[in-house]
């Protein structure tokens, strides 16, 4: 599973990539979801690196993120991270319960920003196997 975290705001942007990303159910920032990686997510978050981070989430990760930031879609029930990391594979998050976006804090220490010139490569775009230690920053 992909993990795609929206870092940019919602001032001055394009139109196409205002209705990706509402599309993807990332409507603010700080916000995240789970996505397939199938062709057509790929070249969808190439449309969007420059205002998402994204990377392949481990099995810790994704189950820490899930017990301590999803919502249930019924208030009353609780939620078994364990069972919904395992059911992943087969059904959707909603389809087991849990609203299919996550709100997370902004990151502690901060974010690394493009450096100029082109030198370094910042947290926008793929993110690769980094991407958890951002989303454990923002838990």
């Amino acid at each position: 599973m992909m993990l795609v975290i929206r870092i940019s705001g919602q001032v001055d942007l394009n139109r196409d990539i205002e209705e990706a990303l509402h599309r993807l159910r990332i409507r603010k920032k700080y916000s995240a979801v789970l996505i397939k990686p199938t062709p057509e997510n790929l070249s969808l978050l190439q449309k969007l690196r420059n205002n998402v981070a994204f990377g392949t989430i481990d099995k810790e990760t994704l189950e820490e993120l899930i017990k301590k930031r999803a919502v249930p879609l019924d208030k009353k029930t609780k939620i078994n991270a364990k069972a919904i990391v395992d059911g992943l594979d087969k059904k959707s998050l909603a389809e087991l319960g849990v609203k299919p976006f996550f709100r997370l804090h902004p990151p502690r220490k901060g974010i690394e920003s493009k450096k100029h010139f082109g030198v370094g490569k910042g947290v926008l775009g793929d993110n690769r196997e980094k991407i958890n230690d951002l989303v454990r920053r923002m838990l």
